[in-house]
């Protein structure tokens, strides 16, 4: 017995370190490896472990895990800043997008019920899917990525009272004998809610507090793995799902002084139960059908794609998105996720759904989350290329109103030059190339332009030959340089402002006769120094000394720099020439020499 249990583990671990980090570098993700992984081990294949739904129903403790973790990032504060964009939008899409597969499932022939479970199952994303694809291509903090975000976090809250709601949908067994079984569980199942939330709240703190105090990782790792079992298994005696247990935990906990250990203690046991569960979900998963019944999987894959990219195309509209964000997030979220998995299986346990449909339908899903990579990259790339074309939308022409001022791109930089414009009341113009950030600064009431700032016709439009300053604001060191050489050229009265994101950028905009240059990051850095040395003890204006004497010797530098541009050797010659000079003149500086000398622990250091 324990050497099969130990054979069993070893072929579970050996296929996921052969198989998953090669999806991981094709850029599929981690579970479509486990996904994998499971269907060559199982019986679809190898059948190197035949009891695959005894490992499927151990290794759901990787979902209990995985919604007491999400529990835990759910902090009330964090809920509230996202509340319009999760909750508004968020069900908002949940909505249109359950009713649209829900139809499609009740026209296939499905009672009312179960066409319900299966849209809102197979409306679901893969959030770790989403979230590698969006942090792969910094795309996180964009808007979209955020939308996307916010959705899929929706969609995890909104999977927790689906789960419970479930086994009540398979009452008829139930009502065989009359109402009083059926409302003692709906008692039974409120009473160990009501325990849960109650105790919780009371109980958590001091455990974790008794724990803590021991100053054992093995006892606090235990407590953590306690409350979550125990949570579920609460939930599960009370004919609920052990996973809304866990969530519940994982809420009560997410604003405790704990909770940062408690999601590092309980991460390797989610992440190799999670991945457990996706083999788990594989070896399920019967493939054979893609050689049966081709052409019904296929249209079936085709079927969930389309529909939910058309049910997210509508709900980005009718939230007052644009049609290059719609685009995006339908093809970002058309795949089903791990939740519809952990759905569907509830559903089949419970009567509701058939266990061949459920197979069928896993299959399903399984190949959506394989289109999405491909397609997501595909978009991309056909994005870019349309946003290249002039003609694929004509810059907007500004108002002929003279401003002042020209601010090229508006990203976080330019923004806040705006910001303070605009409360200065001094007309501006921007001018920005990204089609989507225009649309997203113009809702909050910002004047920007979608435009080119280095054409000269759109310059001439915007009222560069009546403006007094030009701000490069932008961030691309080539896109900024083409405008300042042709503003330059054309319009010579123009005072060139520029952003520089390094001291490369520098360089080139110092070539390019642009004398007013700021560093993004060097006053900030600068700031937070000063602020280091005074916590240090040292008095706020000799701080400032210190630090105006390195900005004077750093210009100085940089100047120096420029004359040997391109050669690096005399480059690196100069700056080591700045650094030996930069200690000299601190070491002249003899008040704050011996200020720092005298701080403790300096001595000993220097002696």
């Amino acid at each position: 017995m324990a050497i099969d249990l130990l054979v069993n583990a070893l072929i579970f671990l050996a296929a996921a370190v052969l198989i998953v980090p090669v999806f991981k570098r094709l850029g599929l993700g981690e579970v479509l490896g486990y996904l994998a992984a499971g269907v060559v081990i199982g019986p679809s294949l190898l059948a190197l472990v035949p009891d695959a739904e005894g490992v499927l129903q151990f290794s759901q403790v990787g979902i209990v895990f995985l919604l007491f973790v999400i529990g835990l990032e759910l902090k009330p504060a964090r809920l509230k800043v996202m509340r319009k964009a999760v909750f508004g939008f968020g069900s908002l899409q949940v909505t249109v997008t359950t009713a649209l597969l829900a139809l499609a499932a009740w026209w296939l022939g499905l009672p009312p019920a179960a066409a319900l479970v299966v849209g809102f199952s197979l409306g679901l994303c893969s959030t770790p899917l989403v979230l590698h694809l969006l942090g792969e291509r910094r795309e996180l903090s964009t808007r979209h990525g955020r939308h996307a975000f916010a959705l899929l976090l929706f969609q995890d809250l909104a999977a927790i009272p689906v789960l419970a709601v479930i086994p009540i949908l398979a009452a008829e067994a139930l009502l065989a004998d009359g109402a009083a079984p059926l409302v003692r569980e709906v008692i039974l199942a409120a009473g160990a809610f009501a325990a849960l939330i109650i105790g919780g709240r009371y109980l958590l703190r001091p455990v974790f507090h008794y724990a803590a105090a021991t100053r054992s990782r093995e006892v606090f790792a235990a407590t953590t793995l306690l409350v979550v079992i125990g949570a579920a298994m609460l939930m599960d005696l009370a004919g609920l799902s052990m996973a809304l247990g866990a969530f519940i935990a994982g809420v009560l906990l997410a604003d405790s002084e704990y909770r940062h250990s408690i999601e590092a203690d309980i991460e390797p046991f989610r992440g190799l139960l999670l991945g457990l569960f996706f083999m788990a979900v594989g070896m399920m998963a019967e493939i054979g059908l893609l050689a049966i019944m081709p052409l019904t999987v296929l249209g079936l894959t085709l079927g969930l794609v389309l529909l939910k990219g058309l049910s997210l195309v509508i709900a980005t509209r009718l939230y007052g998105g644009g049609w290059r964000e719609g685009a995006r997030l339908a093809v970002l979220l058309s795949q089903g996720g791990e939740f519809g998995f952990v759905l569907l299986a509830a559903a089949a346990g419970a009567a509701v759904l058939d266990q061949a449909l459920v197979n069928l339908l896993i299959l399903v899903v399984s190949l959506s989350m394989a289109t999405t990579p491909l397609l997501y990259r595909l978009l991309t790339v056909a994005l870019k290329r349309w946003a290249s074309r002039p003609a694929a939308r004509g810059y907007d022409r500004p108002d002929d109103e003279a401003p002042q001022i020209l601010i090229a791109g508006f990203g976080r930089f330019g923004q806040i030059m705006g910001r303070a414009l605009q409360g200065l009341k001094i007309p501006y113009t921007v001018l920005d190339i990204n089609a989507d950030q225009v649309e997203f600064v113009r809702r909050y009431g910002n004047k920007v332009h979608y435009g080119d700032a280095s054409r000269l016709d759109l310059l001439e439009v915007a009222g560069a030959d009546r403006a007094r300053v030009l701000v490069v604001a932008v961030g691309d060191p080539e896109a900024s340089m083409r405008i300042v050489e042709r503003v330059k050229r054309r319009f010579p009265h123009l005072t060139i402002y520029a952003r520089a994101r390094n001291r490369y950028h520098a360089h080139l905009l110092m070539r390019g006769g642009v004398t007013h240059i700021v560093r993004e990051l060097l006053p900030a850095s600068l700031e937070l120094t000063r602020d280091a040395l005074v916590g240090l003890g040292i008095p706020r204006d000799r701080a400032q000394h210190t630090i105006d004497t390195f900005r004077e010797h750093d210009e100085d530098a940089l100047l120096r720099q420029l004359e040997v541009f391109g050669n690096e050797t005399k480059l690196i010659q100069t700056i080591q020439e700045a650094a030996r000079e930069l200690e000299t003149l601190y070491e002249a500086d003899e008040e704050i020499t011996t200020r720092l000398e005298e701080l403790p622990g300096r001595g000993e250091a220097s002696g």
